[in-house]
């Protein structure tokens, strides 16, 4: 009777490592982060069992496998269509292909395919927003198998490669330009404030904080949609809806606010749209502002002020790093090479175009008004003093008004 071959779960068990581990070593195709005990842990187990590795496809066959998986919160926001067209820019040239895991903002979606990637065994894998905080542990365990990359907004450096944002720095930036404009009395509309997008929250904190360094925290109205709005398949005009609604809650309301600040570029469309509707002009009475400068924030008829932190770059960095990391695979070895973690941060630039202006205050007007008095006042003046005709100088004061 033959003997019963071993299997890789029983290398790992042995060795007490994941099976996804012992596949990688075996086939040289670990990361660069496993320490050589372990290389020599999974080694020796394989040997003692007498473990071999299934046989190898020829090269033709594997071209055709070269494949990095995206995670993806959603495909009907112009943001991730915009990530999206970065790292396929970069990945279609090296002959990879991409396939998206949409995961709707479901975390039962997306842990199904977190389990999908052992069976898949992608070359890389890109996450375009931050994971749930539940499978946060199983990501990073995941990376030291997989070359991973997380287009992240978080403000803290993890054990995963990284594209960071600092959202708390945007929304700071957001507010100075809308304080440097005079407004006092402003408004923050926003999707969801849930556990899951807390990053949304990191850009409305850092909003409020820079109005609360001027003693105006009281002064910023911040207008959220409902949670269960993140609960359902977005829609493509679900993040305009968003904006449009919320703008027209405010103005029902008779809330008092110079300007209106969206956390995304459609919500702050759907703002101006609100507005227009309403016969508020813009910037004149309210001033908006937005925040990703997608395609759609330059050709409106009046464009949009943003703020652009290079989304369509940020794919094509998460990409690139993929492609680093598996050529560093194929080519170094457990004992020699060096530890590498990527972590990249863009600077936000403020965009600054049609939709916002200095704020328009009775004060203001008021004091251009006694600025034209007294300027023909010294003309009526000068008038009588270069001997001009002049029977009623009073009245063709009134009349200049």
């Amino acid at each position: 009777m033959s003997k019963k071959k071993a299997t890789s779960s029983e290398v790992a068990e042995k060795a007490g490592v994941s099976q996804a581990t012992v596949s990688m070593v075996l086939n040289k195709k670990y990361n660069v982060s496993f320490s050589r005990e372990t290389v020599e842990k999974v080694e020796q187990a394989a040997r003692e069992l007498g473990y071999q590795l299934p046989s190898r496809k020829n090269k033709k066959d594997s071209k055709k496998e070269k494949l990095i998986v995206v995670f993806c919160p959603t495909l009907t926001s112009p943001y991730y269509v915009l990530l999206l067209q970065g790292v396929e820019a970069v990945a279609n040239k090296q002959g990879y292909g991409v396939f998206i895991c949409n995961t709707q903002r479901d975390a039962r979606l997306e842990e199904k395919y977190l389990r999908m990637m052992h069976t898949i065994q992608p070359q890389g894998i890109i996450y375009s927003c931050n994971p749930n905080p539940d499978f946060q542990q199983q990501v990073e365990e995941l990376a030291q198998a997989i070359p991973l990359v997380i287009i992240s907004n978080k403000e803290k450096t993890t054990t995963v490669d990284a594209i960071n944002q600092d959202n708390t720095v945007v929304g700071k930036m957001m507010a100075r330009h809308l304080l440097d404009l005079g407004h006092r009395d402003v408004a923050f509309i926003t999707p969801p404030l849930t556990r899951r997008q807390w990053q949304r929250s990191k850009r409305v904190n850092g909003f409020v904080k820079e109005f609360e360094k001027e003693g105006l925290r009281d002064h910023v109205i911040i207008k959220a949609a409902d949670e269960s709005i993140d609960s359902r398949i977005p829609r493509m005009d679900t993040e305009y809806s968003m904006g449009y609604q919320l703008t027209m809650e405010l103005l029902q309301e008779g809330r008092q606010f110079t300007a209106i600040a969206g956390q995304n570029d459609m919500m702050a469309i759907g703002a101006l749209d609100a507005l227009h509707e309403a016969k508020v002009h813009v910037p004149k009475d309210v001033s908006v502002i937005g925040c990703d400068n997608i395609f759609y924030s330059s050709i409106r008829r009046i464009s949009l002020t943003t703020i652009d932190h290079f989304v369509a770059l940020k794919g094509q960095d998460a990409c690139d790093i993929i492609l680093r990391k598996i050529d560093t695979r194929e080519r170094a070895l457990t004992d020699s090479a060096p530890i590498s973690l990527y972590n990249i941060e863009y600077t936000p630039k403020l965009i600054s175009r049609r939709t916002t202006g200095y704020v328009r205050t009775r004060k203001n007007l008021s004091g251009k008004i006694n600025e034209i008095r007294r300027t023909k006042l010294l003309i009526i003046i000068w008038n009588f003093r270069t001997q001009l005709k002049i029977r009623y100088p009073i009245k063709i004061y009134k009349n200049a008004d």
